[in-house]
């Protein structure tokens, strides 16, 4: 088992995770339970939940999925979409306009 990062913010270690179970990509979760407890309230990172790769020859591959993951999520985050429905821009990694609720779609610009 070798740990790929950790991250003060649970949601950000448990969205990395779900990436990667999807991927198929066994993981683990180290301190989880430490965020309710109370110590993860000490700034200390040796409580901060982990994510870790449960087999080390996933390491490589895991790294590569959240890095491509990471850097396409700033690149869509940068544009702009414009919304069919009300004409309002978002930006690029919106699904759903901000201002009226509409589904937006990628061919959107």
């Amino acid at each position: 088992m070798k740990e790929l990062f950790r991250e003060r913010d649970f949601t950000r270690v448990g969205y990395f995770q779900s990436i990667l179970e999807s991927e198929g990509i066994p993981t683990l979760l180290r301190n989880e339970h430490l965020t309710m407890s109370g110590l993860a309230e000490i700034p200390i990172p040796d409580f901060f939940p982990a994510l870790c790769v449960v087999n080390d020859e996933d390491y490589d591959r895991a790294i590569g999925i959240l890095r491509e993951h990471v850097s396409h999520d700033s690149v869509k985050s940068e544009e702009e979409i414009s919304c069919q429905a009300c004409g309002e821009s978002n930006p690029g990694n919106f699904e759903i306009c901000w201002s009226c609720s509409a589904t937006i779609t990628a061919a959107e610009s």
